[in-house]
């Protein structure tokens, strides 16, 4: 553990009334982030506006403190959201960077981990530049944890010493998170979703097992391409594996584009200095002029829950806020109209023995039925495109799982 005293005073740049962002998930500045707590007493009432949790810095017993915000209910936010001091912004994540880009800033101060200067003095943002870019250009305060352990990744900009307020030195190695195991289940859906992916594809994917084992499974494909919010551990054996070209993808040739990445120490060796992976804002990866011009774009999300005529949950199971509206909207759309293009949500059948596969959500619709594509389970794929409600309904109950057909057959009929 280490010693408060060593971590860096934040009371000179920071307000009562601000609000405070960091990089999200492995991009989060322990060293910063863990002098924030520490310090919380020091500066009035602050809001936070957090991304995906991957640490244990914070905890529902500072909402004393700290206002919670964010986008998702994901990671260390589960425990915010169940505690009832999670405030959720429903925003599709292609509309943040505008919201942080208003005349009046959103955020306050903002806080990056960066890794060691170039020899022009110029540092890198390492894993995350999605939101962060739009953050930087608005926010009154900079201040950059400096780590060695961070990759020097190409991304959209680089923070020079004029733009950042404070420099600290890392106490703390970056998050990593090692791949899970992938189960039968989701060997089952992975090797549906790779029987859809043909040579050429431009890949948006998530992380889980779904998504690792559906990439471990086209390392015999060719030319393949990646423009995606997310990357992992998995993106490293497609590109060792020669699947990973980026040369038909209709816009930057022979680089992979990513805005977050997550992973192990394997994916961060991989990014360092390597001008194959770009690093982008969310303006970019999500941007819908931008995905449009992409090639044969197969977009693979998750759902909590799909209705039988196509409409999609991913924000809340059991009234409980586990997810977001996230990039799924953004980038099933664009699927659509892109030439040879996928829009795929994939999940399984069952959570425990409530189905997914429902004749009514449960949660919101985060994804509505006219965007709907292709629907995979572990029981087969159901392509939605161009098919009546009468039609979508008799498709999707072949996705669940047996034992739920005969239920949801009656509410299908009842509704």
């Amino acid at each position: 553990m280490t010693d408060e005293s060593n971590l860096p005073d934040l009371t000179p740049y920071i307000r009562d009334g601000d609000t405070v962002m960091w990089g999200q998930a492995a991009a989060e500045p322990l060293t910063l982030t863990r002098a924030l707590i520490a310090q919380r007493q020091l500066f009035g009432r602050l809001k936070l506006f957090l991304g995906i949790g991957l640490s244990t810095t914070l905890s529902a017993a500072y909402a004393d403190s700290f206002h919670f915000m964010s986008y998702c209910g994901a990671g260390s936010n589960r425990d915010l959201a169940r505690a009832g001091v999670l405030d959720i912004f429903p925003c599709a994540y292609s509309t943040f960077p505008e919201v942080l880009s208003r005349r009046r800033p959103f955020v306050d101060v903002v806080l990056v981990q960066v890794s060691p200067a170039d020899a022009h003095g110029n540092f890198s943002l390492g894993l995350a530049n999605d939101l962060l870019i739009a953050a930087i250009q608005n926010a009154r305060v900079v201040i950059a944890e400096v780590n060695p352990l961070v990759p020097r990744t190409f991304g959209a900009r680089t923070l020079a010493a004029a733009d950042i307020n404070m420099v600290v030195p890392a106490l703390f190695p970056p998050i990593e998170t090692l791949s899970g195991v992938v189960s039968p289940v989701d060997a089952l859906i992975a090797r549906q979703v790779a029987g859809l992916i043909e040579d050429g594809a431009t890949l948006q994917f998530g992380l889980g097992g779904v998504a690792d084992a559906t990439l471990s499974l086209l390392h015999d494909r060719k030319d393949l391409g990646v423009h995606s919010g997310i990357a992992g551990d998995g993106i490293v054996g497609l590109a060792e594996s020669g699947a990973l070209t980026n040369a038909r993808k209709g816009r930057d040739a022979g680089i992979s584009i990513t805005g977050l990445l997550i992973g192990s120490r394997r994916l961060y060796d991989f990014a360092d200095r390597n001008a194959a992976l770009g690093m982008r804002g969310t303006d970019y990866t999500h941007g819908p002029e931008v995905l449009r011009s992409l090639n044969q774009f197969v977009a693979i999300n998750s759902a909590i829950e799909v209705d039988l005529t196509g409409q999609v949950n991913s924000e809340v199971a059991n009234g409980e806020y586990l997810g977001a509206v996230g990039g799924a909207p953004d980038f099933l759309r664009a699927a659509h109209f892109s030439r040879g293009g996928i829009p795929i949500v994939a999940l399984p059948s069952l959570a425990g023995k409530r189905s997914r596969i429902v004749a009514s959500l449960s949660g919101p619709v985060t994804t509505p039925r006219c965007d709907a594509g292709v629907i995979v389970t572990e029981h087969g794929v159901a392509d939605l495109r161009g098919l009546s409600i009468a039609q979508r309904k008799r498709r999707m109950l072949d996705l669940a799982h047996p034992s739920q057909r005969e239920m949801l057959e009656r509410e299908a009929h009842s509704s």
